[in-house]
């Protein structure tokens, strides 16, 4: 690497940190919040619409979304998500992070609204729009992926870049806790204003109509935050990296990071200029696969492992809950009183394990290794769910409470229960669910960087839509069902626990000397008449 450039990048990889890497992870982050809440609001409030919309009045019993519809409002943005991955992620490599960046935001700002007022005289075709509005939210928020992770990593200093990475991608962890908070506040203030009691039939079979209201408030509030930032996404330069490796233009790349990285001056002349990247193999050539393809493989089937597991987790939650009695049946609750009490469990489970989990990460993911978190957490992940499923009849136990039991299976452990449920959660956030984020940010070079993260990511909805479609409908199908269902989630993690080894360790290392660019850049074509002077403090 000629030294202009190598300074150049040193200079990123040992500045200390500084307002403006608080100031991207908050940005990059706030994209990821939407991402979360967006994709996992939809579980506390599918049960609410089946309520709504497939109510039989000459029927005993509460209206329940058939399994097909369940899993095709469920499913349908994580389908546009891989769509979104590869997409976006091709984008941002020919056109730049920056460029692409704002299209993504706008995308999913105008498709959640509109995801909460989806239109219909009928309930098809109120669930057909909601569909498809929700498949281009999916699209929108395939594109936060790649994008916020490489843009994180390209601004990240060597000894902070994956904790910083981490740190947006912990965002996915509040999104999934407020989207519960949301729909708790929600559905609680419907409930006191419209108590059910005021209705003439039975108040656990009736469905107030305000609820229309509910799952829309809840579906559209996903746009706030994402909205706020979207001016600063604009604001932001492109990352040097890419300026530099991509476009080859580096004086460009010194001077956007000067205006941003307040602790560091430098002049440079541009005769002294190295030229962009002589290496010029393309995505899955024969270079490319001797240098990265078991690196590409590597994040891939970890990826889609994971995503099989955490997904299915975090969709079937509905299921659970009442299944083990840490949420009273629906038969005993009106419509609305059933969101509530789905999304404070919901909440509560976020708050203790899901959230905390990646934090953890962020706290020791640049102390202990990308790979021994995630060998690690695939390993908890496959032993507490193996736990869960094997011993599930002892764990849900059995109906024999007595004809005035208040609680569903009260012979159970519930408690030991929900304890296994959120020891699981917080292993994949301290664990894969993080690390198969940060690692494909890292591993491959800046031109096919955002591409090869797409793709990674892609693998993993492939994995969620298994789980949406596949694993939902095993679980729903009754008691049994779930139990299978978690035995399988077991292997799955077991099975991604050995295709970890094919990852390297990127911890403490350049993005330069990861990836080979360092390697592959050529000297200036003048002669160089002045050092680059950097000064950092």
């Amino acid at each position: 690497m000629a030294d202009s450039t190598r300074d150049v990048f040193s200079a990123l990889d040992n500045a200390k940190t500084q307002l403006y890497h608080f100031k991207a992870i908050v940005i990059a982050g706030m994209g990821f919040f939407t991402d979360a809440y967006d994709l996992f609001c939809i579980g506390a409030v599918t049960k609410l619409i089946g309520r709504l919309y497939y109510y039989d009045p000459y029927k005993n019993t509460p209206g329940k979304l058939p399994r097909n519809v369940n899993n095709a409002i469920t499913g349908v943005a994580l389908c546009g998500t891989l769509a979104g991955q590869l997409f976006f992620g091709w984008l941002g490599d020919k056109l730049g992070r920056k460029k692409v960046y704002g299209i993504t935001l706008v995308t999913m700002v105008g498709c959640a609204i509109a995801s909460g007022l989806s239109f219909g005289s009928t309930a098809q075709s109120v669930i057909t729009s909601l569909c498809f509005f929700r498949f281009w939210l999916g699209f929108g928020i395939g594109g936060d992926y790649p994008l916020s992770a490489v843009i994180m990593s390209e601004y990240a200093s060597q000894k902070t870049r994956g904790a910083f990475i981490a740190a947006v991608f912990a965002m996915q962890g509040v999104g999934i806790l407020v989207a519960g908070a949301v729909a708790m506040i929600v559905s609680k203030a419907f409930l006191a204003a419209y108590p059910a009691d005021n209705f003439k039939t039975s108040p656990v079979l009736s469905t107030q109509p305000e609820g229309d209201f509910v799952w829309r408030i809840v579906l559209m509030f996903g746009a706030v935050p994402a909205a706020l930032t979207y001016y600063w996404r604009l604001k932001m330069p492109e990352t040097a990296r890419y300026t530099a490796l991509v476009e080859g233009n580096h004086k460009k790349a010194v001077a956007d990071m000067a205006k941003v990285l307040d602790q560091m001056d430098l002049t440079i002349e541009e005769s002294s200029l190295p030229i962009a990247s002589k290496s010029s193999y393309g995505l899955f050539s024969q270079e490319f696969l001797k240098r990265h393809g078991l690196h590409l493989l590597g994040t891939t089937s970890t990826w889609f492992l994971l995503d099989i597991a955490f997904y299915s987790l975090q969709l079937i939650q509905k299921d659970v809950y009442p299944a083990t009695g840490m949420v009273p049946k629906g038969s005993r609750m009106n419509a609305i009183e059933e969101v509530f009490k789905l999304s404070k469990a919901m909440f509560w489970v976020a708050l203790f394990a899901t959230v905390p989990g990646y934090w953890f990460t962020v706290l020791f993911i640049d102390k202990i290794g990308r790979f021994l978190i995630q060998l690690g957490g695939f390993l908890f992940m496959s032993i507490s769910m193996a736990i869960v499923g094997f011993k599930y009849e002892d764990l849900r136990g059995t109906d024999q409470c007595g004809k005035d039991a208040k609680n569903d299976y009260c012979n159970g452990h519930t408690t030991l229960f929900a304890v296994l449920y959120g020891v699981t959660l917080f292993f994949a956030n301290f664990g894969p669910n993080s690390t198969t984020f940060i690692v494909p940010a890292e591993l491959f070079p800046a031109r096919l960087r955002s591409t090869c993260h797409g793709i990674s990511a892609a693998a993993g909805k492939a994995g969620a839509i298994i789980g949406a479609f596949v694993v939902q409908s095993y679980a729903q199908k009754a008691d049994h069902g779930i139990k299978r269902a978690i035995i399988a989630l077991s292997v799955v993690n077991l099975i991604g626990f050995i295709f970890t080894f094919l990852v390297p360790e990127t911890k403490g290392r350049s993005l330069e000397e990861i990836s080979g660019d360092d390697k592959d850049l050529g000297g200036g074509g003048g002669r160089r008449r002045r050092r680059p002077r950097w000064k950092t403090t």
